[in-house]
């Protein structure tokens, strides 16, 4: 078996893929028999979240769309950005999810990702209805991914791929896409290109409507690393709202925790920890940036703070005007 596509398994590919917004995907059409059907797939058994037992091939894969990503409950590097975007991508999809898209989240860790733990990790995101957590034998989850053309964690959980696997089992279709990905995309994907009978429908941006994709380093870090969690003036989300930040926290505090969150809440940080029950005890991940990655990223935060205060201004002075 061929896969048609580049790994995303590394940091770098991903964030490259989403730079330049590009997708490989598998011709759109009706096959009468995938090659990669029972013969292909394992049909090994796994746990799921709520302790029930299924078939990977017969329950999970056949005949569906699917959205399946690898995480541990425990990762603090890019499992939570994973979960975050696939949760936006969850909400854009409206009602397909759970009725002709489902979403597979599969542990990498079964030693420690009980279903216990996996339901505490799924209520830290208010995770909805259509998407499963799975666990099961180490050697059947690495078989999974060889078969998906991923390389497998080994003994360190910490080394698993974080590729996200779009597709359709009854057509053959399969593409990889990285958790950088702009959301709206990948939830065109779903409801588009893997499913010819929903085409026209599911959330979708017009074209009047559509955002310019971002070309500064800055802004683009910002959305593929920090949007999904976070808005700058639009309220709380997963995360809290970054609005004038800069005011808000010293900038040696603010600077260490978005390079290095893990290292303060183990550290016991007292805002750091103060934070957490407000989020669902959501810890914010490391997401390996640079001092000057770091630098960079406050100073746009400021910026895009500043505009948002001033068009919240212009906004109430055009009401005080129009009374």
């Amino acid at each position: 078996m061929k896969w048609a596509w580049p790994s995303c398994s590394t940091h770098l590919a991903g964030a490259l893929l989403a730079a330049i917004g590009v997708w490989l995907l598998w011709p759109v059409v009706a096959v009468a028999q995938s090659p990669w059907g029972r013969d292909y797939w394992p049909n090994v058994t796994l746990t799921t979240h709520d302790d029930r037992q299924v078939k990977f091939y017969d329950d999970v894969l056949r005949g569906k769309i699917v959205v399946v990503n690898f995480i541990f409950t425990n990762c603090g590097d890019v499992c939570p950005l994973d979960t975050a975007q696939l949760k936006r991508v969850q909400e854009l999809i409206g009602d397909h999810a759970g009725r002709d898209v489902t979403f597979y989240s599969i542990s990498v860790d079964p030693e420690n990702d009980t279903p216990k733990a996996m339901r505490a990790f799924m209520k830290k995101f208010d995770i909805k209805v259509g998407w499963t957590f799975l666990t099961g034998r180490p050697d059947d989850i690495t078989l999974i991914q060889r078969k998906f053309g991923l390389e497998p964690a080994g003994d360190k959980p910490t080394a698993h791929s974080t590729t996200i696997i779009l597709a359709n089992e009854a057509t053959g279709q399969y593409v990889k896409r990285s958790p950088y990905d702009n959301p709206q995309m990948l939830a065109n994907v779903l409801t588009g290109q893997l499913n010819p009978k929903g085409r026209g429908s599911g959330s979708r941006l017009s074209y009047a409507d559509a955002v310019a994709v971002a070309t500064d380093e800055s802004a683009q870090m910002f959305r593929t690393r920090c949007a999904t969690c976070h808005t700058i003036g639009s309220g709380d989300g997963l995360g809290p709202d970054l609005l004038m930040v800069s005011s808000r926290r010293s900038p040696e505090w603010l600077a260490r925790f978005i390079r290095e969150p893990d290292k303060m809440l183990a550290e016991k940080d007292e805002t750091a920890m103060a934070m957490l029950p407000n989020f669902r005890n959501l810890a914010m991940p490391n997401l390996k940036l640079s001092e000057q990655n770091v630098v960079d990223l406050i100073a746009f935060i400021d910026v895009e703070s500043r505009k948002a205060m001033e068009a919240r201004a212009a906004a109430q002075h055009g009401e005080h005007h129009h009374r």
